[in-house]
């Protein structure tokens, strides 16, 4: 063990660049698919009259594609490495980028949507299970935050950036081009990044499919889970969509003003990632676990939303941006499963707890979408105020009782739990 650890310390900056550059592009990507449709929603609205509902319903329908794939990816993750497995995912994203950008109607925009949530599902989880695998636990925090951060800088380029780049070319231009970096990040993980075999389990493919059972039924993983899901559902609902809308609802921001206020969000999320897993690491070495940072974070999160609900235009701004700080913080029950399972159940623990994320911030965008329709249009042609009060307010709601149910399950009673369930 303590050859293995040497042999992590003793990588080479080169070895190190090889592993980290390749995974933070398509991540990168990721994120930026993720969220570019909170600056491309008016023109989505216009070209294809949807309404709300329709509207959180092609937006969600990445997440749910993406959410879709978790398990069986987390056995793919475990049994061939996550270097493979993701840069073949890429090439799904691809071609969903081509379909979307050529496509003439909701359905058609559906489906490309749905094939880049499949083919990006494991741009993060990938990152991660590599990382276990080059890197000793205690640097996972800081590792997994600097993976997050290349996330921000592509929910960055999808704000400013790309309001800029529309008055070159339309959406369908945009889509075009992201397909190409992703065709050029499929080639860069699949000879960039070095092979490392996982540790071997000696699991049969069946075996392998009987841990995700195991992750379920591990009493550790139920008592983080509920509060990393409907937090991050919130965060990815809310910021991959209904933030621009909100800005130009409640705001009164024109285009640009909500994609400058979104960049700012993006920068601030950007800090919230790196400051997150900087501070993970350090208060791990004194004894300070990295979940007790989570949830400090996560429960600042919780305010910020509260102070949202108040629909305070004046202060939009100092919201949003502490609305992308905090909400980094979600990021970090990841890094707490990876240390709490077996390095070859590692990826099901992750994916299991990203699926469910997934399929939450699925149901979050597009009830949110849903909810927002039940009022009449303002006359300026918007969305009531009202309707993203009640929506928001909902998941807070949802997020306060997640807490409680962690706050009232202490660690250590959890562990004897597990360990008597074991027995």
């Amino acid at each position: 063990m303590e050859r293995e650890g040497l042999a992590v310390m003793n990588l080479s900056p080169i070895t190190m660049l090889r592993i980290f550059i390749p995974f933070a592009l398509g991540y990168f990507l990721s994120y930026l698919y993720r969220t570019v449709n909170a600056i491309i929603a008016p023109d989505l609205v216009q070209d294809l009259g949807v309404d709300p509902a329709s509207l959180g319903l092609l937006t969600s329908t990445y997440l749910l594609a993406f959410a879709a794939f978790q398990l069986p990816l987390g056995v793919l993750l475990d049994r061939y490495g996550p270097r493979r497995v993701e840069a073949i995912l890429l090439l799904f994203a691809a071609l969903g980028a081509f379909v979307f950008a050529h496509a003439d109607s909701l359905l058609g925009l559906i489906v490309g949507r749905a094939m880049i949530g499949l083919g990006v599902s494991a741009c993060l989880m990938a990152a991660f299970k590599a990382f276990t695998l080059w890197l000793p636990p205690e640097r996972l925090p800081l590792a997994n935050g600097i993976q997050m951060i290349s996330g921000g800088v592509g929910a960055l380029a999808a704000t400013t950036p790309v309001e800029i780049a529309l008055r070159f070319t339309d959406w369908r231009g945009i889509f075009l081009v992201v397909g190409i970096l992703t065709l050029v990040a499929a080639a860069a993980v699949f000879w960039v990044v070095p092979e490392k075999s996982c540790v071997s389990s000696g699991e049969t493919l069946r075996q392998q499919f009987a841990g995700i059972g195991q992750v379920f039924t591990s009493v550790a993983f139920w008592r983080i889970a509920p509060w990393a899901i409907t937090a991050q559902a919130a965060y990815l609902s809310i910021f991959g969509l209904w933030s621009g809308p909100w800005l130009r609802d409640v705001a009164g921001q024109d285009r640009m003003g909500v994609a400058k206020v979104l960049m700012g969000v993006s920068l601030a999320m950007i800090c919230g990632y790196f400051l997150s897993g900087s501070l993970a690491g350090r208060l791990s070495r004194r004894g300070i676990q990295p979940m007790t940072v989570a949830a400090w974070g996560m429960s600042c999160f919780m305010g910020v939303q509260l102070c949202l609900l108040f629909r305070l235009p004046a202060l939009a701004l100092p919201f949003w941006l502490l609305f992308g700080f905090f909400g980094a913080f979600c990021i970090l029950p990841y890094a707490v499963l990876s240390q709490t399972f077996p390095q070859h159940l590692s990826g099901r623990a992750n994916t299991a707890l990203n699926m469910l994320v997934f399929l939450a911030a699925f149901s979050a965008q597009w009830l949110i979408g849903v909810i927002i329709g039940c009022w009449p249009e303002t006359a300026a042609g918007g969305y009531s105020p009202s309707g993203y009060s009640v929506s928001f307010g909902l998941l807070l709601v949802l997020q306060v009782v997640a807490a409680i149910w962690f706050m009232r399950c202490p660690a250590k009673k959890m562990l004897d739990l597990r360990n008597n369930s074991e027995l």
